[in-house]
């Protein structure tokens, strides 16, 4: 039974690895929280997701984002830094997952406002583990704002 009743989380994943998005849409499938995944492939195609453009006109707003860090065309930090930085998508928590643990993306990544920064395991089960606990934090512990106020 789902423990929310209202409308479903709207989740967009940033991810061109695609062994990466089936993982993630496996665990999100299994939640128990409703939600939709929406998959962007590389910076630009999230951007237009969010701004709503092109094949994109017609696509909900998202609640958060996951996003990788390495992607092809625009990367996840310019990709962070323009989400940032536009009053009407700031709001919108954005969650760096990413093979990087390099300190200065994760400085670089908060400097950005990033909301949490995690670096993907390797290892397929601690994979799962990462993606179930973003789950139970940002979408049952966290109180995101309603979509009015994004």
């Amino acid at each position: 039974m789902s423990i929310n009743i209202g409308k479903p989380i709207e989740i967009l994943l940033v991810e061109d690895n695609e062994g990466d998005v089936g993982l993630v849409e496996e665990v999100f499938e299994e939640s128990k929280m409703k939600n939709i995944l929406h998959v962007a492939e590389d910076g630009e195609e999230a951007l237009q997701f969010l701004h709503k453009e092109g094949k994109f006109k017609d696509v909900p707003r998202p609640d958060m984002i996951l996003l990788d860090l390495n992607l092809p065309k625009k990367d996840g930090r310019e990709v962070l830094e323009e989400i940032k930085s536009d009053d009407n998508l700031k709001r919108i928590p954005v969650v760096i997952l990413t093979s990087s643990s390099a300190e200065k993306d994760i400085i670089k990544m908060y400097d950005l406002h990033a909301n949490s920064y995690i670096t993907k395991p390797v290892d397929f089960e601690q994979f799962i583990k990462v993606i179930r606990t973003i789950e139970d934090f940002w979408l049952e512990v966290v109180k995101l704002p309603s979509k009015n106020q994004l």
